[in-house]
């Protein structure tokens, strides 16, 4: 049976529009990928419980006869990193139930830290 002239040009199109609605959906749409979504919602989940832990440091670090002294080696200190490193040796980072600090928690405690102080 031979089919219609129309066929191809119609099956073009719709390939072609296809490709095209794809193109602009992903780009410019919003459309994601599962894989895009799972890490999206994995650092959205990751955030919150980095915001949720850094009240306990903060608390721990009011508790420690020690904090005078790391708060202002804190200000000195200009490298993030650092403060981090600050933060987590002095214990205040390590979750309970956990056996390392948690340097996001670390970071997030020293700039709570030195804007508090």
């Amino acid at each position: 049976m031979p089919l219609p002239v129309w066929t191809k040009p119609a099956l073009v199109g719709a390939g072609v529009g296809a490709i095209a609605l794809a193109i602009i959906g992903f780009n410019f749409g919003g459309w994601l990928t599962g894989a895009t979504a799972q890490k999206m919602a994995s650092a959205q989940a990751n955030a919150k419980v980095v915001s949720a832990q850094v009240p306990y440091c903060v608390a721990l670090s009011n508790a420690d006869a020690a904090m005078a002294g790391v708060v202002v080696k804190l200000k000195e200190t200009t490298s993030s990193y650092k403060r981090a490193d600050l933060v987590m040796d002095a214990g205040w980072a390590t979750i309970p139930g956990q056996t390392r600090p948690d340097r996001e928690i670390a970071g997030e405690c020293a700039d709570m830290l030195t804007a508090a102080k």
